[in-house]
């Protein structure tokens, strides 16, 4: 199992907004990517904005990281206070309830 985590720093106030167009754009183009198992996107207190994606493979963490990132550009960039930031890797630890 694969981590693709794409993180960035959002305007304040603008949580509802980039939930609803995350909704709309990133998930459809992600879930599609080759592997793909899950998809979280958490919102925290200090307005950082953290996406995270499962995959089979690193390949599809890779390519979610690539088409995410392009995607974030496009559409998200005006409701962010700078540029996101990606990594993957394998996943070491998992626990499920």
């Amino acid at each position: 199992m694969y981590a693709a985590i794409r993180q960035g720093k959002a305007k304040p106030g603008m949580a509802e907004e980039l939930a609803r167009t995350i909704k709309e754009g990133a998930i459809p183009i992600i879930s599609n990517v080759p592997g793909f198992r899950a998809y979280y996107v958490v919102y925290a207190p200090d307005d950082t904005l953290t996406a995270i994606s499962i995959f089979n493979d690193y390949a599809g963490a890779q390519e979610s990281n690539r088409l995410g990132l392009a995607w974030i550009e496009e559409t998200l960039a005006p409701l962010l206070a700078g540029p996101a930031t990606a990594v993957a890797g394998p996943v070491i630890v998992h626990t499920l309830a």
